[in-house]
């Protein structure tokens, strides 16, 4: 059903029999107050109309009012989290991937060329859930990070892998974090990891930021 008074020509027409009624009553003083009030309801309905066609509700008297905040969207809009693959690596070099190629490219900044990591999914760990994801920053440089707690079967598979890496040659003791088909970290290890955590950063540290960082925490652990 359409409420009539949420209409333009409505609210002019009460506006108008509101003074033509005061006008009637007499009264300088009571005219002059009616007419005041007839007024200042056009004016917040018209406003009441602006609002609404601009896409704001209303709050109701008492009611505490509340921001409508856009959420990015997680994972694959299943609510399913996003999986994560942590694959070694096997060559970095100085360049853009070429296409085709299976690599993933670094993306240069101002201070550092593009780079392009290949990494081996056959001995990586792929179509991982994590355990839990939360977005905080670094205590040691101010940076925003995703902190990635795995699951205690993943967690083992994560100790041998990163102890299967660490006495290799650079960069073959690093891992690539390969999230949505992008590489999202690719950090060095020195021994296994064995408590199943790790921080992602983005390709290089200071990527991300409060949103991003959030965002992706979301993605990956939709329970947030």
């Amino acid at each position: 059903m359409n409420d009539s008074t949420g209409h333009p020509l409505y609210d002019t027409l009460l506006h108008d029999a509101l003074h033509a009624h005061v006008r009637e009553s007499g009264g300088e003083a009571a005219v002059a107050g009616l007419a005041g009030l007839a007024d200042g309801a056009l004016r917040v309905a018209r406003r009441r109309q602006r609002l609404a066609r601009a896409g704001f509700g209303l709050v109701a008297a008492g009611a505490s009012p509340r921001a409508h905040v856009v959420q990015p969207a997680t994972g694959d809009g299943t609510g399913k989290a996003a999986p994560i693959a942590l694959l070694p690596v096997t060559s970095s070099v100085e360049h853009a991937c070429s296409e085709g190629s299976g690599g993933y490219t670094v993306p240069a900044t101002a201070t550092r060329p593009a780079f392009c990591v290949h990494a081996d999914r056959a001995r990586g760990m792929t179509d991982v859930r994590v355990a839990s994801a939360k977005a905080e920053k670094s205590t040691a440089d101010g940076t925003w990070q995703v902190e990635v707690t795995l699951g205690p079967a993943d967690r083992t598979r994560f100790a041998a892998l990163t102890g299967s890496l660490a006495d290799a040659p650079a960069p073959r003791n690093g891992f690539a974090i390969v999230i949505d088909g992008k590489l999202w970290g690719n950090p060095f290890v020195t021994s296994s990891i064995t408590g199943g955590r790790l921080d992602v950063v983005g390709a290089h540290v200071g990527d991300l930021t409060d949103a991003t960082a959030h965002d992706l925490a979301r993605r990956l652990d939709p329970g947030k």
